[in-house]
């Protein structure tokens, strides 16, 4: 008789403004390799975000809908404050799950790892690269985008982009 393996849950932190094509396509496949994925929405008031906490939840927990189809532990959706360490311990993470697009986000991502790793050491992070249908989107763009009214559909998935046009048109 086999003992069953221990659960392996992933926090992946994000303030999600708005969620992008590349973000989802991190979440389904972290939720891929973990047997719980938790997405963690940052408040981070500092970043000014076009939308906020309360919007970007809903747009999360909408668009991972069909992500969550047939599977035995859903993927959650949290908002949270303060250190991303802290909420991925507070909700039993093993590891941080986080994207890159390119060589500038290592650089970046290499020294959040350094800090999360000296502030907390039993929560590992797991690097996912970005497809390269994605590697090129960021929330920043495609805000600046949708204010000058380009069109964002082939970069946010259909709640979010419906959801950032009402916010922008008022």
């Amino acid at each position: 008789m086999t003992e069953p393996a221990p659960s392996r849950t992933g926090f992946y932190p994000g303030t999600f403004d708005p969620v992008t094509s590349g973000h989802m396509d991190i979440i389904e496949r972290a939720a891929g390799v973990m047997d719980r994925l938790v997405i963690g929405v940052a408040e981070n008031r500092d970043k000014q975000p076009l939308l906020p906490l309360e919007e970007r939840l809903l747009c999360l927990r909408t668009d991972i809908v069909p992500l969550n189809e047939g599977r035995a532990n859903p993927i959650t959706v949290i908002g949270f404050t303060g250190l991303a360490v802290h909420a991925a311990r507070t909700h039993g993470a093993h590891a941080i799950i986080r994207g890159l697009r390119a060589v500038a986000d290592f650089e970046y991502e290499n020294q959040m790892f350094g800090m999360n790793q000296h502030l907390a050491p039993d929560i590992d992070t797991l690097f996912l690269m970005a497809r390269e249908g994605h590697q090129y989107i960021s929330s920043r763009l495609v805000k600046e985008i949708a204010r000058l009214d380009g069109d964002i559909s082939g970069f946010v998935p259909p709640f979010t982009r419906r959801h950032i046009l009402k916010r922008l048109r008022g």
